[in-house]
């Protein structure tokens, strides 16, 4: 039927004809809005609970590889030790490579500081305020403003270990008594709270260089 056809056939309706055909019409409309809303959301919600099963599997993976690369790790290290007569080891570290392959591991001690490192930081803060009293600058002194920007906490509210081991770096500056002994209450708060261990991956490419492999999800 045309569309001339079907406006002839429609002109010809009475009015409660036409009424009735409207709502047919209204009912069929609502109908189908319905049926592609129900569709949209079944097809959301498996598509939601797909990406949490493979995410879920993906995540248990990764961690199961994390936690036995670093027990393995740690034991190869004491045997290469061993095997080295490494006197000392602090700080675990190696590498291993193949043809195509490296695989380089990096640990250090993770420092922090104890109760002391507070008491320490109130009395610099009192210290620098009345130092930059008797500066012509006042607090835009690039010393004063250096000493607060490394004695500012992070996101965890903890001090930061080499920013304030920088603070150590300016006593000859300062030339201070007080300032030289909240320094050495500093280095009396010193902590070791464990070990941070890095793993990194590197495969060689076509041009026979070792490129970084970096296991992130976003640069996969």
């Amino acid at each position: 039927m045309t569309q001339e056809e079907r406006a002839a056939l429609i002109a010809g309706l009475s009015p409660e004809e036409k009424a009735a055909l409207l709502g047919e019409l209204k009912t069929a409309t609502t109908t189908e809005k319905q049926r592609q809303k129900e569709a949209y959301e079944s097809l959301r919600a498996d598509f939601i609970t797909q990406i949490k099963t493979r995410f879920s599997a993906y995540l248990k993976h990764g961690t199961d590889f994390k936690k036995w690369l670093r027990t393995e790790s740690e034991g190869f290290f004491e045997v290469l030790k061993d095997y080295g007569q490494l006197k000392r080891g602090d700080q675990m570290g190696f590498v291993l490579a193949d043809d195509t392959f490296r695989f380089n591991v990096k640990g250090s001690k993770v420092k922090g500081f104890d109760e002391r490192a507070d008491i320490a930081e109130k009395r610099l803060t009192e210290f620098l305020r009345e130092w930059v009293k008797n500066k012509e600058d006042g607090t835009k002194n690039p010393m004063y403003k250096l000493a607060m920007m490394m004695i500012q906490r992070n996101e965890a509210g903890d001090l930061d270990y080499k920013s304030i081991s920088r603070l150590y770096e300016l006593e000859d500056d300062f030339d201070d008594r007080e300032y030289s002994e909240i320094m050495q209450l500093f280095k009396e708060s010193n902590t070791v709270e464990g070990t941070a261990i890095y793993f990194y991956f590197e495969e060689r490419d076509q041009n026979g260089k070792f490129r970084r492999v970096e296991p992130s999800f976003n640069r996969l």
